[in-house]
Protein backbone atom coordinates (compact mmCIF):
# COMPACT_ATOMS: atom_id res chain seq x y z
CA UNK A 1 0.00 0.00 0.00
CA UNK A 2 1.12 3.40 -0.75
CA UNK A 3 1.83 6.18 1.91
CA UNK A 4 -0.34 9.50 1.91
CA UNK A 5 0.40 11.97 -0.58
CA UNK A 6 1.26 14.37 2.38
CA UNK A 7 3.91 11.66 3.13
CA UNK A 8 5.00 11.92 -0.43
CA UNK A 9 5.65 15.32 -0.28
CA UNK A 10 7.80 16.18 2.46
CA UNK A 11 11.48 15.59 1.61
CA UNK A 12 13.62 13.43 4.35
CA UNK A 13 14.05 15.23 7.40
CA UNK A 14 17.50 16.92 7.74
CA UNK A 15 18.71 15.31 10.97
CA UNK A 16 17.72 11.98 9.87
CA UNK A 17 20.29 11.98 7.16
CA UNK A 18 22.78 13.44 9.39
CA UNK A 19 22.52 10.60 12.02
CA UNK A 20 22.73 8.19 9.02
CA UNK A 21 25.73 9.48 8.14
CA UNK A 22 27.00 9.28 11.33
CA UNK A 23 26.15 5.97 12.26
CA UNK A 24 27.69 4.53 8.83
CA UNK A 25 31.12 6.51 9.71
CA UNK A 26 31.51 4.82 13.45
CA UNK A 27 30.45 0.54 11.67
CA UNK A 28 33.79 2.16 9.44
CA UNK A 29 36.00 3.39 12.98
CA UNK A 30 36.42 6.57 10.84
CA UNK A 31 37.42 9.52 12.85
CA UNK A 32 34.27 11.85 12.67
CA UNK A 33 33.75 14.86 15.03
CA UNK A 34 30.12 15.89 14.82
CA UNK A 35 29.07 20.15 14.75
CA UNK A 36 25.66 18.80 13.43
CA UNK A 37 22.87 18.24 15.73
CA UNK A 38 22.17 20.84 18.26
CA UNK A 39 22.28 18.08 21.21
CA UNK A 40 23.95 19.19 23.99
CA UNK A 41 26.56 17.14 25.59
CA UNK A 42 26.59 19.25 28.33
CA UNK A 43 24.62 17.13 31.47
CA UNK A 44 21.55 18.85 32.96
CA UNK A 45 22.32 20.65 36.63
CA UNK A 46 23.02 18.50 38.97
CA UNK A 47 19.98 19.98 41.17
CA UNK A 48 17.63 18.63 37.94
CA UNK A 49 19.04 15.10 37.40
CA UNK A 50 19.12 14.70 41.56
CA UNK A 51 14.99 16.00 41.07
CA UNK A 52 14.88 13.24 38.36
CA UNK A 53 16.54 10.68 40.56
CA UNK A 54 14.33 11.48 43.42
CA UNK A 55 11.06 11.95 41.75
CA UNK A 56 11.02 8.36 39.53
CA UNK A 57 11.77 6.36 42.43
CA UNK A 58 8.41 7.37 44.15
CA UNK A 59 5.61 5.13 43.47
CA UNK A 60 2.95 7.62 42.66
CA UNK A 61 4.89 9.11 39.79
CA UNK A 62 4.45 6.98 37.29
CA UNK A 63 1.09 6.82 36.32
CA UNK A 64 -0.61 8.69 32.78
CA UNK A 65 -0.44 12.30 32.87
CA UNK A 66 -2.60 14.66 31.52
CA UNK A 67 -2.09 16.43 27.62
CA UNK A 68 -2.52 19.24 28.84
CA UNK A 69 0.16 18.86 32.09
CA UNK A 70 -0.33 18.41 35.90
CA UNK A 71 -1.43 21.81 37.37
CA UNK A 72 1.54 21.71 39.03
CA UNK A 73 3.79 22.34 36.42
CA UNK A 74 1.74 24.44 34.68
CA UNK A 75 1.79 26.53 37.98
CA UNK A 76 5.26 26.70 37.76
CA UNK A 77 5.28 27.69 34.11
CA UNK A 78 3.69 30.62 34.86
CA UNK A 79 5.71 31.62 37.61
CA UNK A 80 8.69 31.15 35.02
CA UNK A 81 6.98 33.76 32.70
CA UNK A 82 6.37 35.90 35.77
CA UNK A 83 9.98 36.06 37.30
CA UNK A 84 11.70 35.73 33.22
CA UNK A 85 9.55 38.00 31.52
CA UNK A 86 6.84 40.10 33.86
CA UNK A 87 4.17 38.19 31.75
CA UNK A 88 1.41 37.23 33.90
CA UNK A 89 -0.39 34.37 32.58
CA UNK A 90 -2.54 31.61 34.51
CA UNK A 91 -2.56 27.87 34.00
CA UNK A 92 -5.37 28.02 31.46
CA UNK A 93 -2.67 29.67 29.02
CA UNK A 94 -0.56 26.50 29.67
CA UNK A 95 0.51 23.44 28.22
CA UNK A 96 3.30 21.39 28.51
CA UNK A 97 5.03 19.48 25.41
CA UNK A 98 6.96 16.32 24.92
CA UNK A 99 9.59 18.40 23.73
CA UNK A 100 8.75 21.81 21.55
CA UNK A 101 9.19 20.19 18.30
CA UNK A 102 5.54 18.43 18.52
CA UNK A 103 4.02 21.60 19.80
CA UNK A 104 5.07 23.42 16.74
CA UNK A 105 3.91 20.86 14.73
CA UNK A 106 0.50 19.82 16.32
CA UNK A 107 -0.78 24.11 16.45
CA UNK A 108 -1.03 23.54 12.91
CA UNK A 109 -3.37 21.02 13.19
CA UNK A 110 -5.24 23.27 15.07
CA UNK A 111 -5.63 26.41 12.50
CA UNK A 112 -4.52 25.00 9.27
CA UNK A 113 -6.86 23.25 6.82
CA UNK A 114 -6.07 21.69 3.23
CA UNK A 115 -4.34 24.34 1.20
CA UNK A 116 -4.50 27.53 3.78
CA UNK A 117 -1.23 28.79 4.09
CA UNK A 118 1.17 29.63 6.65
CA UNK A 119 4.13 32.03 6.73
CA UNK A 120 7.57 30.04 7.00
CA UNK A 121 10.95 31.95 7.14
CA UNK A 122 13.74 30.53 5.51
CA UNK A 123 16.17 29.19 6.34
CA UNK A 124 14.48 27.75 9.13
CA UNK A 125 14.18 24.88 11.31
CA UNK A 126 12.47 22.53 9.04
CA UNK A 127 9.94 21.25 10.92
CA UNK A 128 7.74 24.46 10.26
CA UNK A 129 7.15 23.80 6.67
CA UNK A 130 7.77 19.68 6.64
CA UNK A 131 6.37 18.46 10.02
CA UNK A 132 3.58 21.49 10.58
CA UNK A 133 2.39 22.71 7.29
CA UNK A 134 2.52 19.97 4.64
CA UNK A 135 1.94 17.65 7.07
CA UNK A 136 -1.71 19.28 7.11
CA UNK A 137 -1.95 19.42 3.26
CA UNK A 138 -2.00 22.93 3.65
CA UNK A 139 0.59 25.43 2.14
CA UNK A 140 4.05 27.42 3.48
CA UNK A 141 4.00 30.75 1.66
CA UNK A 142 8.27 30.89 2.35
CA UNK A 143 9.81 34.32 2.83
CA UNK A 144 13.47 35.41 3.30
CA UNK A 145 15.90 35.67 6.07
CA UNK A 146 18.84 38.03 4.84
CA UNK A 147 22.01 38.44 6.30
CA UNK A 148 22.09 42.18 5.38
CA UNK A 149 19.31 42.65 7.41
CA UNK A 150 20.58 40.57 10.44
CA UNK A 151 18.18 37.92 9.47
CA UNK A 152 14.88 39.80 10.22
CA UNK A 153 12.21 39.75 7.80
CA UNK A 154 10.98 43.14 6.39
CA UNK A 155 7.72 42.23 7.68
CA UNK A 156 6.16 45.13 4.87
CA UNK A 157 6.69 43.39 1.79
CA UNK A 158 5.51 39.54 3.12
CA UNK A 159 2.69 38.68 0.17
CA UNK A 160 0.18 36.42 1.26
CA UNK A 161 -3.56 35.44 0.86
CA UNK A 162 -5.08 37.35 3.61
CA UNK A 163 -8.17 35.06 3.58
CA UNK A 164 -6.18 32.04 3.92
CA UNK A 165 -2.89 32.73 5.56
CA UNK A 166 -3.57 31.78 9.20
CA UNK A 167 -0.51 31.33 10.87
CA UNK A 168 3.33 32.76 10.85
CA UNK A 169 6.25 30.66 12.08
CA UNK A 170 9.07 32.84 13.92
CA UNK A 171 12.48 31.71 15.89
CA UNK A 172 14.54 34.75 17.91
CA UNK A 173 16.79 33.88 18.82
CA UNK A 174 16.82 31.53 15.61
CA UNK A 175 18.26 28.59 14.81
CA UNK A 176 19.94 28.35 11.96
CA UNK A 177 21.60 31.54 12.57
CA UNK A 178 22.24 32.54 15.86
CA UNK A 179 19.98 36.14 15.10
CA UNK A 180 18.65 38.04 17.31
CA UNK A 181 15.36 40.34 17.93
CA UNK A 182 15.39 44.01 18.76
CA UNK A 183 12.57 45.34 20.84
CA UNK A 184 11.55 47.29 17.34
CA UNK A 185 11.47 44.28 15.27
CA UNK A 186 9.28 42.39 18.38
CA UNK A 187 6.58 46.20 18.73
CA UNK A 188 6.63 45.50 14.51
CA UNK A 189 5.82 41.54 14.45
CA UNK A 190 2.94 42.20 17.26
CA UNK A 191 1.38 45.27 14.98
CA UNK A 192 1.59 42.63 11.90
CA UNK A 193 0.00 39.71 13.37
CA UNK A 194 -2.58 42.02 15.47
CA UNK A 195 -3.36 43.65 11.82
CA UNK A 196 -3.79 40.54 10.01
CA UNK A 197 -5.28 38.64 11.91
CA UNK A 198 -2.34 36.03 12.23
CA UNK A 199 -1.36 33.89 14.87
CA UNK A 200 2.15 34.36 15.60
CA UNK A 201 4.02 30.80 16.74
CA UNK A 202 7.03 32.06 18.11
CA UNK A 203 9.38 29.61 18.77
CA UNK A 204 11.45 30.73 21.97
CA UNK A 205 13.50 27.33 22.38
CA UNK A 206 17.16 28.58 22.69
CA UNK A 207 15.78 32.40 24.64
CA UNK A 208 17.74 31.59 27.85
CA UNK A 209 20.77 30.75 25.70
CA UNK A 210 21.80 34.54 24.87
CA UNK A 211 25.57 36.74 25.11
CA UNK A 212 27.67 39.85 25.48
CA UNK A 213 24.47 41.43 27.54
CA UNK A 214 21.57 40.40 25.51
CA UNK A 215 18.50 39.21 27.04
CA UNK A 216 15.54 37.60 24.80
CA UNK A 217 12.14 38.44 25.30
CA UNK A 218 8.75 37.26 25.45
CA UNK A 219 6.73 37.71 22.27
CA UNK A 220 3.79 37.89 24.74
CA UNK A 221 5.34 41.20 26.04
CA UNK A 222 3.94 42.36 23.53
CA UNK A 223 0.88 40.72 21.97
CA UNK A 224 -1.55 37.68 23.06
CA UNK A 225 -1.91 37.19 19.53
CA UNK A 226 0.74 34.48 19.60
CA UNK A 227 1.48 30.77 21.40
CA UNK A 228 5.17 31.15 22.35
CA UNK A 229 7.57 27.58 22.48
CA UNK A 230 9.92 27.11 25.16
CA UNK A 231 12.12 23.74 25.28
CA UNK A 232 13.55 22.99 27.99
CA UNK A 233 15.99 20.74 26.30
CA UNK A 234 18.10 23.74 25.53
CA UNK A 235 17.61 25.76 28.87
CA UNK A 236 18.76 23.00 31.12
CA UNK A 237 20.04 20.42 28.35
CA UNK A 238 17.46 18.29 29.21
CA UNK A 239 17.09 16.96 25.33
CA UNK A 240 16.61 13.52 25.86
CA UNK A 241 14.03 14.23 28.48
CA UNK A 242 11.54 15.39 25.61
CA UNK A 243 9.79 18.47 28.34
CA UNK A 244 8.68 22.08 27.25
CA UNK A 245 5.94 23.67 27.33
CA UNK A 246 3.78 26.48 25.43
CA UNK A 247 1.63 29.68 26.72
CA UNK A 248 -0.15 31.28 25.18
CA UNK A 249 -4.20 33.13 24.56
CA UNK A 250 -6.66 30.88 26.26
CA UNK A 251 -8.43 29.74 23.36
CA UNK A 252 -5.58 28.86 21.38
CA UNK A 253 -3.92 26.86 23.87
CA UNK A 254 -7.35 24.85 24.40
CA UNK A 255 -6.97 24.02 20.38
CA UNK A 256 -3.93 22.87 21.09
CA UNK A 257 -4.82 20.37 24.25
CA UNK A 258 -7.78 18.99 22.11
CA UNK A 259 -5.88 18.02 19.62
CA UNK A 260 -2.85 16.30 22.15
CA UNK A 261 -5.54 14.97 23.93
CA UNK A 262 -6.26 12.47 20.99
CA UNK A 263 -2.54 11.77 20.39
CA UNK A 264 -0.57 11.67 23.86
CA UNK A 265 -0.77 10.87 27.04
CA UNK A 266 1.39 13.87 28.43
CA UNK A 267 4.66 13.79 30.00
CA UNK A 268 6.28 11.07 32.41
CA UNK A 269 4.94 12.96 35.80
CA UNK A 270 8.58 12.60 37.24
CA UNK A 271 9.97 14.35 34.55
CA UNK A 272 7.49 17.29 35.30
CA UNK A 273 8.60 17.45 38.86
CA UNK A 274 11.96 17.97 38.01
CA UNK A 275 11.02 20.55 35.58
CA UNK A 276 9.56 22.55 38.23
CA UNK A 277 12.92 22.45 40.53
CA UNK A 278 14.66 23.64 37.14
CA UNK A 279 11.68 26.38 36.96
CA UNK A 280 12.07 27.55 40.43
CA UNK A 281 14.78 28.24 39.97
CA UNK A 282 14.64 31.49 38.51
CA UNK A 283 13.93 34.14 40.82
CA UNK A 284 12.43 37.89 39.60
CA UNK A 285 14.59 39.22 37.08
CA UNK A 286 17.58 37.17 37.53
CA UNK A 287 18.82 34.18 36.21
CA UNK A 288 20.29 30.71 37.94
CA UNK A 289 23.70 30.47 37.94
CA UNK A 290 22.84 26.71 36.89
CA UNK A 291 21.77 28.11 33.26
CA UNK A 292 24.69 31.01 34.07
CA UNK A 293 27.45 28.04 34.00
CA UNK A 294 25.92 26.57 30.89
CA UNK A 295 26.02 30.10 28.75
CA UNK A 296 29.29 31.03 30.26
CA UNK A 297 30.63 26.97 28.77
CA UNK A 298 29.20 27.99 24.90
CA UNK A 299 30.78 31.65 25.14
CA UNK A 300 33.52 30.02 25.70
CA UNK A 301 33.79 27.82 22.72
CA UNK A 302 31.70 30.57 20.43
CA UNK A 303 35.05 33.06 20.88
CA UNK A 304 37.30 29.73 20.37
CA UNK A 305 35.53 28.86 17.47
CA UNK A 306 34.77 32.08 15.58
CA UNK A 307 38.39 32.93 15.93
CA UNK A 308 39.40 29.88 14.86
CA UNK A 309 37.14 29.95 11.29
CA UNK A 310 38.46 33.57 10.83
CA UNK A 311 41.96 32.38 10.70
CA UNK A 312 40.91 29.65 8.09
CA UNK A 313 39.76 32.46 6.01
CA UNK A 314 36.21 32.43 6.87
CA UNK A 315 33.72 35.95 7.70
CA UNK A 316 32.00 34.93 11.17
CA UNK A 317 30.66 37.23 13.68
CA UNK A 318 29.81 36.53 16.91
CA UNK A 319 26.27 35.48 17.32
CA UNK A 320 24.43 36.94 20.39
CA UNK A 321 22.19 33.91 20.64
CA UNK A 322 21.65 29.87 20.40
CA UNK A 323 25.00 27.68 20.55
CA UNK A 324 25.10 27.63 16.75
CA UNK A 325 27.21 29.43 14.01
CA UNK A 326 25.93 30.71 10.84
CA UNK A 327 28.92 30.65 8.57
CA UNK A 328 29.26 32.01 4.51
CA UNK A 329 31.65 29.08 2.27
CA UNK A 330 34.66 31.15 1.05
CA UNK A 331 34.56 32.33 -2.39
CA UNK A 332 37.19 29.37 -3.45
CA UNK A 333 34.51 26.63 -2.28
CA UNK A 334 31.83 27.94 -4.25
CA UNK A 335 28.16 27.62 -3.59
CA UNK A 336 26.96 24.63 -2.56
CA UNK A 337 26.62 23.82 0.66
CA UNK A 338 26.18 19.75 0.39
CA UNK A 339 29.85 19.65 -1.36
CA UNK A 340 31.13 21.64 1.48
CA UNK A 341 30.01 19.52 4.10
CA UNK A 342 31.28 16.22 1.94
CA UNK A 343 34.96 17.58 1.76
CA UNK A 344 34.18 18.39 5.26
CA UNK A 345 33.17 14.69 6.12
CA UNK A 346 36.03 13.30 4.23
CA UNK A 347 38.49 15.24 6.48
CA UNK A 348 35.98 14.09 9.50
CA UNK A 349 34.36 17.00 10.69
CA UNK A 350 30.33 16.98 10.20
CA UNK A 351 28.54 20.13 9.85
CA UNK A 352 24.58 21.02 8.44
CA UNK A 353 24.98 22.12 4.81
CA UNK A 354 22.84 25.65 5.03
CA UNK A 355 20.41 24.26 2.05
CA UNK A 356 18.75 21.88 4.59
CA UNK A 357 17.32 25.05 6.34
CA UNK A 358 15.69 26.35 2.82
CA UNK A 359 16.82 27.92 -0.66
CA UNK A 360 18.34 30.91 1.11
CA UNK A 361 20.68 28.86 2.99
CA UNK A 362 22.68 27.52 0.36
CA UNK A 363 25.53 29.05 0.35
CA UNK A 364 26.06 28.44 4.36
CA UNK A 365 26.74 25.91 6.87
CA UNK A 366 25.87 25.58 10.22
CA UNK A 367 28.17 24.78 13.45
CA UNK A 368 26.80 23.35 16.60
CA UNK A 369 29.09 23.92 19.23
CA UNK A 370 27.87 20.87 20.87
CA UNK A 371 31.22 19.34 21.85
CA UNK A 372 33.83 19.57 24.29
CA UNK A 373 36.94 21.82 23.74
CA UNK A 374 39.55 19.26 23.28
CA UNK A 375 36.86 18.33 20.37
CA UNK A 376 36.53 21.56 18.63
CA UNK A 377 40.15 21.93 18.57
CA UNK A 378 40.88 18.57 16.95
CA UNK A 379 38.22 19.89 14.21
CA UNK A 380 39.89 22.88 13.74
CA UNK A 381 42.96 20.80 13.05
CA UNK A 382 41.31 18.58 10.79
CA UNK A 383 39.86 21.56 8.53
CA UNK A 384 43.42 23.15 8.35
CA UNK A 385 44.78 19.84 6.50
Amino acid sequence: MDYAKRVHNIPPYLFAKLEQIISELKKQNKELISLSIGDPDLAPPLVIRKAIADFALMETTHNYSSSQGENEFREAIVRFMKNRFNVDISIENVCSLLGSKEGLANIARVYLNPNDQALVPDPAYPVYQQGATILCDSIPVIFPLHEENEFLPDLSSLKFDKKRTKMLYLNYPNNPTGAVATKKFMKELADFCDDNDIIVCYDNAYSELTFDNYRAESLLQYTDNAIEFFSLSKMFCMTGSRIGFAVGREDIIKGLIKVKSNIDSGNPIYLQKAAIVGLDLYKQNSIPKEVELIKKEYARRRNYFVKALNKLGFHVNLPKGTFYLWVRLKEEDGNSSEEFVKKCIEKGVLFVPGRGYGNNGEGYFRVALTQPMDKLQRAIELLSQ
